[in-house]
């Protein structure tokens, strides 16, 4: 048996396992798991900073470094969404429906896990424990493959995870991590569709694509974020810089950070040097089209590829447009179906907005900053789902769940 096989078929049985047990069981878990990555959190940040050391010799960007470095703070923040996915609801087990048909049978639909969920991310630590109290809470397993500039610190998180499941009496093998990070093992894997019921690859858009190409397990797209702001004609002045600064400059590595700003002509006069004089007092650079170089010479001229960038970086681009209908033709055309707001006070200009913008998200006069599990109340998410089948948005305890039928009988034949 394959080092991938010997993983697979310890999923298998770990997810039948989980098929079996309650949810007293299920949260005694994952409060060991939270209790275990606080004890050891000193050592989880000695094995997180041979990561960033050697992240920093590779000369990886500040903000990716940032999104890959543990404290003790985020750490505790891991154990809190482990303990705030224990006060969720469980839905497995919920029956959706039961109708009586004319033959007598009762026919409903009962909430199921998936079974074993495959997981691919890059250099986000905090990944590792809220995919396994996800996967946990709704009775699957999960295999686990982070980059290879995070594999000391999920290691050491897998590990103390492992053993407080353990220590319960609970099977280990509901968390697994491929401690081979090579692509060839990274291809295996992405084909391993005997044991493994769903892939979810989360991640920039390479990695993505990457899965998307060379999985023979369903895929479930986590996209990457190129966010927009419109400040519409009718925008508050000070809530419009509010919302830029917190959506863009509160974390620059992030996919629900802003980084395309969309200005009506009738307030980009007012507005536009204002916005200079608040991100520049953050060192962000901003790109912007002809007219907006104009109305502020410190702008960098943008090009066509500016609209179209995730740039995870203190950069930002900013184009001028006539009238609502440009704004969302423009940002249907560049955005990647991730985040996007308007800020207005106008209701007519709103409705449109929410209506006629294809995104996951869809805000006015909120900071895009607010897509998150964390804040949308599911504990933790196991990514952002930028497609439209089965999950869209941030995924949490019903994403990972699928249905099968359940009809009663009383001895009818057909």
């Amino acid at each position: 048996m394959s080092y991938l096989e010997e993983i697979g078929s310890k999923a298998k049985e770990a997810a039948s396992f989980m098929n079996r047990i309650g949810i007293t069981k299920k949260n005694e878990g994952l409060q060991a798991a939270a209790n275990a990555l606080r004890v050891h959190a000193n050592e989880l940040i000695e094995a997180n900073d041979i990561d960033v050391a050697s992240a920093k010799e590779n000369g990886m960007k500040e903000a990716l470094i940032d999104r890959l470095r543990l404290t003790k703070e985020r750490i505790d923040g891991m154990a809190i969404g482990l303990e705030q996915i224990i006060g969720l609801e469980d839905p497995i087990g919920d029956m959706i429906s039961m109708k009586t048909r004319p033959n007598g049978l009762q026919i409903g639909q009962k909430r199921v896990p998936l079974g074993v969920v495959g997981i691919i991310y890059e250099s986000r630590p905090n990944v590792t424990a809220d995919a396994f109290g996800l996967c946990f809470k709704t009775g699957n397993a999960v295999i686990l493959r982070g980059g290879s500039d995070a594999i000391h610190s999920n290691k050491a998180i897998v590990y103390v995870i492992q053993n407080a499941l353990k220590e319960c009496g609970l099977c280990e093998y509901a968390i697994q991590l491929l401690e081979k990070t090579d692509r060839d093992t990274a291809k295996e894997f992405m084909r391993l569709n005997q044991y493994v019921d769903v892939l979810i690859p989360r991640g920039g858009a390479g990695l993505i694509k990457t899965v998307v190409e060379n999985s023979t397990i369903p895929v479930i797209e986590t996209g990457s974020g190129n966010c927009h702001v419109f400040v519409d004609e009718y925008a508050d002045i000070d809530m419009a810089l509010d919302i830029i600064e917190n959506a863009k400059t509160q974390r620059y590595g992030v996919c629900n950070a802003c980084e395309s700003l969309v200005i009506h002509k009738n307030i980009a006069k007012e507005i536009i040097p204002l916005i200079k004089e608040r991100l520049g007092a953050k060192q962000v650079e901003i790109r912007g089209d002809a007219e907006a170089c104009r109305i502020c010479k410190e702008l960098v001229p943008a090009t066509e590829e500016d609209w179209g960038t995730e740039y995870l970086d203190p950069i930002i681009s900013l184009r001028i447009v006539n009238d609502i209908d440009e704004a969302i033709a423009h940002i249907n055309r560049y955005n990647t179906k991730h985040s996007e707001s308007i800020i207005t006070k106008d209701y007519a200009n709103s409705m449109q907005f929410l209506n006629e913008i294809d995104a996951a998200a869809v805000y006015v006069n909120a900071s895009t900053r607010f897509t998150d599990g964390f804040e949308f109340g599911f504990g933790a998410e196991i990514g952002i789902s930028t497609q439209k089948l089965h999950a869209r948005g941030p995924m949490g305890l019903l994403a990972l769940t699928t249905t099968k039928y359940i009809i009663m009988g009383s001895g009818q034949i057909r």
